[in-house]
């Protein structure tokens, strides 16, 4: 009775491993091992050297001013953007174009108002990469990334996408790039003809023009 239990044990086991030895030729494969996915690097904003620049179009001509980054991180892996995150000073708005005091003044007041920006109540603004494709064949110095983000401004986020030209060199990535705004989406109506009428000459675009030139270090 032993001998049969034992007969029929080895008759199951042979009949187990005959299809992974009849599979490589008698010999066992090997289970393939899990290649490890090499963690992005983590590179910090440099503040300073980084440039934000804004135009706000209206039907008799334009402004145009500066705005601070209060901080930063961008993700590379093998040289490549891969996501990041930002954080606008807002109280650090700036109006370039006008050289009178007075007047540069009261605009840089009317636009942290709640006409506008709304400063006080909320002094900070992000940007949070959501995905970054390729550009495929794209030109030495020419935009090389479509960048797809949330852009929260007045803590009202709406999701953006611009292309950007992204080069890293050594342990430093710079982003170069514009991108439009409606603002109306921001809850920024004033003068907006999408919601005013007869406003004539007094009409401000919806659009606002945001160009940054992002540099990143470890």
């Amino acid at each position: 009775m032993n001998k049969m239990i034992s007969a029929l044990g080895l008759a199951a086991a042979l009949l187990v491993a005959a299809p992974v030895m009849a599979a490589d030729g008698g010999k066992v494969k090997k289970a393939k091992t899990t290649k490890t996915v090499k963690a992005a690097d983590q590179l910090t904003v440099d503040t300073k050297a980084s440039k934000v620049e804004w135009i706000g179009e209206k039907v008799t001509g334009k402004h145009n001013g500066n705005l601070m980054l209060q901080n930063g991180t961008v993700e590379a892996n093998g040289g490549r953007l891969t996501g990041g995150t930002f954080t606008f000073d807002m109280t650090s708005i700036t109006v370039e174009d006008l050289k009178d005091a007075e007047y540069n003044g009261k605009l840089l007041g009317h636009l942290k108002s709640d006409d506008f920006f709304s400063v006080e109540k909320n002094p900070t603004s992000t940007f949070k990469i959501t995905s970054v494709a390729p550009i495929k064949g794209a030109k030495a110095g020419a935009a090389n990334y479509t960048v797809t983000g949330d852009l929260s401004i007045k803590g009202i986020t709406n999701r953006v996408t611009f292309p950007a030209t992204v080069t890293m060199a050594g342990s430093q990535l710079t982003a170069i790039g514009t991108l439009k705004v409606d603002r109306t989406k921001y809850d920024i109506k004033y003068g907006s003809g999408s919601f005013f009428d007869n406003l004539g000459d007094k009409a401000i675009s919806n659009d606002m023009t945001i160009s940054f030139n992002v540099v990143a270090k470890k």
